[in-house]
């Protein structure tokens, strides 16, 4: 990678709580966290703004246990919500033992060990070099952390919005299962609506395409791909422009 100033002066990075399960699929391992904080480290500290959204799905899926009827969606979700507070700390002391201060804003009240989202707060945080870690998705049921992603983003003014996956960007059809599969380079926000690519959910993907915030999306287990990607290198998916 050459050295040069960023693409992009602020992101959002949108991180799953799958990613902190490991291999394992549930729950924490410390190996993916460590790998993760170093990764997002890396951005830090080639010059750019960082935060964060993590999602809670190494613990719970609101959706999913809604949908046996054994707990009520607004339930589950709130579940979910506390599930990303946990990743969220767990990410701040991962990004604090390598060095960096880390600021948690919650969008849920638990003040004993998360500030509430506040956004000039947050954006002062920013300012001032800390990653920030944004929990608890909205604070609302019915919507995703991508959805929060999208919003936080928006909020604090990011230019570019970071999707990591586990997959190296958005194909035509699900290379997991076609080996033909082709991945697109760039892409336009209609054609991804047309074609019914799954880039963010709908909710998430109108917010960007409506305020123009480009989403890059990636392969979280490839090194230094969020870097190369803010140098303005052909990393995974581009998704901006009609």
């Amino acid at each position: 990678m050459s050295e040069s100033q960023p693409h992009y002066k602020r992101v959002l990075l949108k991180i799953s709580g799958e990613a902190l399960a490991g291999d394992a699929g549930f729950g924490l391992d410390p190996t993916a966290i460590n790998t993760i904080a170093q990764e997002i480290l890396s951005v830090h500290n080639f010059g750019v703004d960082t935060a964060v959204v993590v999602g809670g799905g190494n613990f719970i899926r609101g959706g999913i246990f809604s949908a046996t009827g054994s707990i009520d969606r607004t339930t589950a979700d709130q579940m979910g919500m506390m599930g990303t507070v946990i990743n969220a700390l767990a990410l701040q002391s991962a990004i604090e033992r390598l060095g960096t201060p880390v600021r948690v804003q919650s969008a849920i009240a638990v003040n004993q060990v998360a500030e509430s989202f506040i956004k000039r707060r947050a954006v002062r945080h920013l300012e001032k070099g800390r990653v920030v870690v944004f929990a608890a998705g909205t604070g609302n049921p019915y919507f995703s952390t991508d959805t929060a992603a999208a919003l936080r983003a928006l909020e604090i003014g990011a230019d570019v919005l970071i999707k990591a996956t586990s997959v190296d960007g958005v194909y035509n059809k699900d290379p997991r299962k076609h080996s033909d599969a082709v991945r697109y380079t760039t892409l336009g926000y209609t054609e991804a609506i047309t074609n019914r690519l799954a880039v963010m959910d709908m909710t998430a993907f109108t917010l960007c395409r409506e305020n123009e915030l480009p989403i890059i999306v990636l392969d979280l287990n490839q090194n230094g791909a969020m870097v190369a990607a803010l140098n303005g290198e052909p990393v995974g998916t581009l998704v901006a422009g009609e």
